[in-house]
């Protein structure tokens, strides 16, 4: 079940991996150094067949034990500086690259916060986990390993075909001949590989997104009897992934087939040469030694070039999920471009001929709310009455700007909700939603997190009161007990009762409830109403409201049919007037009892 577009057959590696560079351009001095000290030890290696030349053409050709020692100490002094260098490398790299890893993760958790509701609707979390995660530790290992190792490696191959060639440019050729197969099979493999690993990386995003949407609906899964079939999908999800590593791992098998065979049978035949003119005194047995040592030296780098051109394909494709998520344009914090005047203190809450179709709707499909005019004054309470699907939890989630109108305006107190920041709107409105969202974390942190900083305890608890949530203070640690993840430790009306807390702890001008006492009890339901009236005496609100009782809260009702606001007036009066209205009164009277 693929959730995300792919487009890696029309990227360019490079291209990709470049977009890196505002992240690693803060530690560029590090890696730089760190990419200089690799090339010096690696070179360093390969004075080692040169100093092999000179013991065979020289000490041990002279029966010299002397000097077979001192060749000795300096193959020694190479291999300990070539080990302490890489050592260095590792150290340069390590801290500067969990710090480019980290600030990778947080930019991309601090977009997806200022992005719009409707791409979090589109886009599965499984999805997003895997790129905050996954995708980033591919880069943090590209940018230690592979990105540094490709410069070392090819400089390495450079110098050492240069050294090789200018000891003997006959067995230079026999050994340079496969590398024409060799760099093709390399082009056609990284475009294979590149589309193997945007696959499996995608299919990881989906498979976490399985377990995720599994963990948070346990009890759907137990109490339907559903273990099965979702074990059943989540192999069938393993067997593709492992499916699409398979084929990476027979990609990668084959390129490192041919880059092993055709230099190994390259150097089997530039040792038989080598052989024959050591024997006819065309070549030095120093010099075939010193030749054969450079190109057994050459081995790791040229085997290596599969494995490195893998992980980069890897890391290309990461940085392309990680920015398909990064390019997405977030929130815009004034829609209209111009900062909110003052206003008019007694307009409270007015929509103004808001139309309202959702971005991923069908062209030329008709506006889910159209031509919406509504006034609620200062002080007033309006509830929002209409079938379901008619559009009534939309309307509200309009206010706050978690959705964007398609036309037409919104004001609060006379001020555009487009002219002020989304910071300045949110303090002014607070929502209560249907569905109550509780985070992992203490009872009085989630209350408080619709409150300014620094609200104190007695705030907290005019909150529990308000929403008959006392029920906080008898929990083991009272408000600084722990709900755990969703709130799920917690029944639904305590979830909802705390979440009608967190809407009106900061003492809102406007409040958005979206039938904030469906999953309460009767009485518990009579409790919540005669607080909630003394706070709505203060407060302009819009309540989305199925029950009667919820609706006799409000000193106006709004009837929203087929996209628009059909009637207006108090409960009485649509009773008597409205038969919609009526029909769907007696039919929540019936539905209750």
């Amino acid at each position: 079940m693929p959730t995300t577009r792919s487009t890696t057959q029309d990227r360019s590696a490079v291209r990709s991996l470049l977009r890196l560079w505002p992240y690693v351009r803060p530690v560029r001095a590090r890696l730089f150094t760190a990419a200089f000290v690799a090339v010096v030890a690696s070179c360093t290696g390969l004075v080692i067949p040169l100093v092999l030349k000179w013991m065979v053409d020289g000490p041990v050709a002279d029966r010299d034990p002397a000097g077979v020692w001192l060749g000795a100490l300096y193959l020694l002094l190479l291999g300990i500086a070539e080990a302490v260098l890489f050592g260095v490398r590792r150290w340069l790299v390590a801290r500067p690259l969990s710090r480019v890893e980290a600030e990778m993760r947080s930019s991309l958790y601090r977009h997806l916060q200022r992005l719009p509701v409707a791409f979090h609707d589109r886009w599965a979390s499984g999805q997003l986990l895997s790129r905050g995660t996954t995708d980033l530790m591919l880069l943090r290992m590209f940018l230690a390993f592979p990105l540094t190792f490709l410069l070392v490696n090819g400089v390495t191959i450079l110098v050492g075909v240069a050294i090789m060639l200018a000891q003997d440019w006959v067995l230079g050729l026999v050994v340079l001949g496969p590398a024409v197969p060799v760099l093709w099979t390399c082009v056609v493999f990284e475009g294979r590989y590149a589309r193997a690993a945007r696959r499996a990386q995608d299919q990881v995003g989906d498979l976490t997104t399985l377990v995720e949407e599994s963990v948070l609906g346990i009890r759907i899964v137990k109490g339907f009897g559903r273990h099965r079939a979702q074990a059943r999908a989540f192999s069938g999800l393993s067997a593709e992934l492992r499916g699409t590593e398979l084929h990476k791992a027979r990609l990668l098998a084959t390129i490192w087939a041919v880059i092993v065979t055709l230099p190994e049978l390259a150097i089997g035949a530039a040792l038989v040469l080598g052989v024959v003119r050591v024997a006819d005194g065309g070549l030095s047995a120093g010099t075939l030694v010193a030749f054969l040592s450079t190109a057994l030296a050459l081995r790791w780098p040229v085997d290596s070039i599969g494995f490195l051109l893998a992980m980069s394909q890897e890391a290309a494709t990461a940085t392309e999920r990680y920015f398909e998520a990064m390019d997405e344009a977030p929130e815009a914090e004034s829609a209209t471009g111009r900062a909110a005047g003052p206003g008019a203190p007694g307009d409270g809450l007015r929509f103004e001929g808001v139309r309202f179709r959702y971005p991923d709707a069908p062209p030329g499909s008709p506006p889910l709310l159209d031509h919406i005019d509504l006034h609620i004054r200062p002080g007033e309470s309006m509830a929002l009455v209409g079938a379901t699907g008619s559009g009534k939890t939309t309307l509200t989630s309009l206010v706050p700007r978690l959705h964007e109108i398609t036309s037409g305006r919104i004001t609060l107190n006379g001020v555009d909700i487009t002219a002020m920041s989304r910071a300045e709107l949110r303090e002014k409105v607070a929502v209560a939603f249907e569905e109550p969202t509780l985070f992992s974390a203490t009872v009085g942190e989630n209350v408080l997190m619709g409150a300014p900083e620094g609200t104190g305890e007695a705030e907290l608890d005019r909150a529990l009161a308000i929403a008959q949530a006392d029920f906080a203070h008898a929990l083991p640690q009272g408000t600084g007990t722990r709900v755990g993840e969703q709130g799920l430790s917690l029944s639904g009306g305590q979830r909802q009762r705390l979440a009608l807390a967190r809407a009106v702890v900061g003492r809102p001008e406007f409040l958005v409830l979206d039938d904030p006492l469906s999953a309460l009890d009767v009485h518990t339901e009579a409790a919540v109403e005669a607080a909630l009236r003394r706070v709505l005496a203060d407060t302009t609100a819009l309540i989305v409201a199925h029950r009667p009782s919820t609706v006799l809260l409000a000193d106006r009702v709004a009837l929203l049919s087929g996209g628009r606001i059909a009637a207006v007036g108090t409960h009485q009066e649509l009773l008597r007037g409205n038969a919609e209205y009526a029909h769907l009164m007696s039919g929540e009277q019936e539905d209750s009892r």
